[in-house]
């Protein structure tokens, strides 16, 4: 299990442990996403979803440890932090959709299906064992 020390007390870290569960099943969800990029629409939909593989990963790590780095500091600065920084991921990845629009190897459905598929299956799985301590 992750953990921080914050003021000589050991703490656990759940966010960074579900965000590294999350990115290592990306990585094996990968070949089948990729399989199905390249069957339907050959090596623009292999790239494509990979791109969009390595994007969820990356939201996942990046969502982490923002909540982090901010729950070191206030809970006001968490709940901020959570809510721009979704905004601000949702930007990163529409920014990182934009140069590449038009270029040859990218292909707009295999990199949504494989961004789509994988953000909320991923977080579904993840949902189902996640325990809530009352």
């Amino acid at each position: 299990m992750s953990e921080r020390v914050s003021n000589s007390l050991l703490v656990v870290a759940p966010e960074r442990e579900i965000a590294h569960n999350l990115a290592i099943r990306t990585l094996a969800l990968a070949p089948l996403m990729l399989l199905v990029g390249a069957v339907f629409w050959g090596w623009a939909g292999l790239i494509s979803s990979g791109y969009g593989l390595i994007i969820v990963a990356v939201n996942f790590l990046l969502g982490a440890a923002i909540i982090t780095w901010a729950v070191e500091i206030s809970l006001t600065l968490l709940l901020a932090s959570v809510l721009f920084g979704f905004i601000l991921r949702l930007g990163v990845i529409t920014a990182a959709v934009f140069p590449f629009r038009g270029a040859q190897w990218f292909a707009v459905a295999p990199f949504a299906i494989a961004l789509l598929v994988t953000h909320l299956g991923l977080l579904a799985w993840e949902a189902r064992k996640v325990k809530f301590l009352l």
